[in-house]
């Protein structure tokens, strides 16, 4: 086959993949119950004491706005990805099990040692940046920052990849490490908030995923992981597209 003639026959295949049923585990489940129980997390770290691990690192690092953009864009890709990537059952259920495991571990940090997030009160200035950070800072509390559960979602999905398509594992491994400095740069997270993050997703991968063996994975799947990761890709220009778009109608306020 010639390696032009590559591309439309992945694409062929990467559209006939989502013909087949997507396996739903209890642990899927469980983990879209947990999901709002962190607003109440949040609000009784707001009602109490609360930490702020800061090192001189944090101190040296600048609030840059334009990352605010990054972080939106790759956390998305990241998200969407093992929705696209990973498809056999037992696959599906390790990675929802192991975001389950970081998520509980998370919720039981987050209860015993409430912090808050070193941003501003307020975000001053116009531009689609500045625009947006604001935007993230109304939609996330400032609470739950230790260990960071953007980061430690986002390598959690970059490693359930890895065994799918080594390729798309660096790349998306590489694209959690951005997401990681983004949360930093916009005053999400502390440096110690990241470390934890990575740290709990590399435990989750080693102690569930790890074991996943890649032969079990069919050569159709591995053949075309690398459509399917520009695929989610793709979802996350539209989604920014949209959100640029929202910018232009609300005007720079």
């Amino acid at each position: 086959m010639r390696a032009r003639d590559t591309i439309p026959v992945q694409l062929s295949l990467a559209i006939r993949s989502f013909t087949r049923p997507y396996s739903v585990s209890v642990y899927m489940v469980a983990l879209m119950a947990l999901v709002p129980v962190y607003l109440f997390i949040a609000r009784d770290a707001a009602a109490g004491l609360v930490h702020r691990p800061e090192i001189w690192l944090d101190r040296a690092l600048t609030l840059e706005p334009v990352w605010a953009l990054v972080y939106g864009a790759l956390y998305l890709f990241l998200i969407v990805l093992p929705v696209f990537v990973v498809r056999e059952r037992e696959h599906i259920r390790r990675t929802f099990l192991a975001y389950l495991a970081v998520w509980i571990t998370a919720y039981v940090i987050f209860m015993v040692y409430p912090t808050v997030a070193p941003r501003p009160d307020k975000v001053i200035g116009k531009g689609f940046a500045k625009w947006g950070l604001r935007f993230l800072y109304e939609a996330d509390p400032p609470y739950n920052c230790f260990p960071s559960l953007h980061v430690a979602h986002s390598f959690v999905s970059a490693l359930t990849c890895y065994p799918v398509h080594r390729r798309v594992g660096i790349f998306a491994t590489l694209a959690a490490a951005v997401v990681a400095i983004s949360t930093l740069l916009t005053k999400q997270h502390y440096v110690l908030d990241v470390v934890a993050g990575v740290a709990l997703a590399f435990v989750a991968y080693w102690v569930i995923l790890r074991t996943y063996r890649r032969e079990t994975i069919p050569a159709r799947d591995r053949h075309i992981a690398p459509a399917l990761a520009l695929g989610s890709l793709a979802l996350s220009a539209i989604a920014i597209a949209g959100y640029w778009l929202a910018y232009a109608v609300a005007g720079d306020s």
